[in-house]
């Protein structure tokens, strides 16, 4: 990773968001809270498979399809079911790392902007929660490319918005296949490994890794020390 990417681009879903408290919106429409894993991963996988065959679809109508499948496995009849869980989105709780981390960050002079394959409307909440929409310079989505990460197109969308080269930014996220991603495209890739877990051979390695945003502060400020 350059020793001080200009820009740093933040993944939202995981990365910034903290999914957990969508098991509890599982469970009261009659799914496992264990389902909540196996519809996001089902969800990017639908996405990635659109975006591969070159076409697209917004994030929502692509979840809402994978938890209609999901209630029919699961023999739930709820009505509502769908929008009452996808509600809980714009309700999600940051990491409790995510305003101190970044308002470090950004005082050290790095610009800051989110990156999501869902709405940016969806994190308004969390990110007031957070109190870092101030420090926030652009909030982009993969809307307007069309093109869900990790098709290089999305990465290059964020570094025509920003104006810069993509070699001057570092993508942020938790997830691996994010990462691989954004590192093709020519960015640099900071895995955020909350969970601490392996990463997989077959993607390309992150240019470095933390444990979470507090961790990325102290590297980029000892960076610039």
């Amino acid at each position: 990773m350059p020793l001080r990417p200009e820009v740093l681009v933040l993944d939202v879903n995981e990365t910034l968001s903290d999914l957990e408290p969508l098991r509890l919106r599982f469970e009261q429409v009659g799914l496992p809270a264990h389902a909540l894993d196996a519809w996001f991963a089902a969800t990017l996988r639908d996405g990635f498979a659109l975006t591969a065959a070159g076409s697209y679809a917004p994030f929502r109508d692509v979840a809402s399809d994978v938890l209609r499948t999901l209630l029919a496995i699961h023999r739930v009849d709820h009505a509502g079911a769908v929008d009452q869980v996808l509600a809980g989105f714009t309700e999600l709780p940051p990491h409790a790392d995510v305003g101190p981390g970044l308002r470090r960050i950004h005082d050290q002079g790095v610009r800051l902007v989110t990156l999501t394959n869902g709405a940016t409307s969806v994190s308004d909440r969390m990110l007031s929660d957070a109190g870092v929409l101030p420090v926030l310079e652009h909030r982009l989505s993969v809307d307007e490319p069309q093109r869900w990460k990790p098709h290089p197109d999305a990465y290059r969308y964020a570094a025509e918005v920003c104006g810069v080269e993509p070699a001057k930014m570092a993508l942020v996220a938790v997830h691996p296949w994010d990462i691989d991603g954004a590192r093709r495209a020519g960015l640099a890739g900071v895995w955020v490994d909350r969970k601490r877990m392996p990463y997989p051979g077959a993607f390309l390695p992150p240019s470095l890794q933390v444990s979470d945003l507090g961790h990325l502060a102290d590297t980029l400020a000892g960076a610039a020390s």
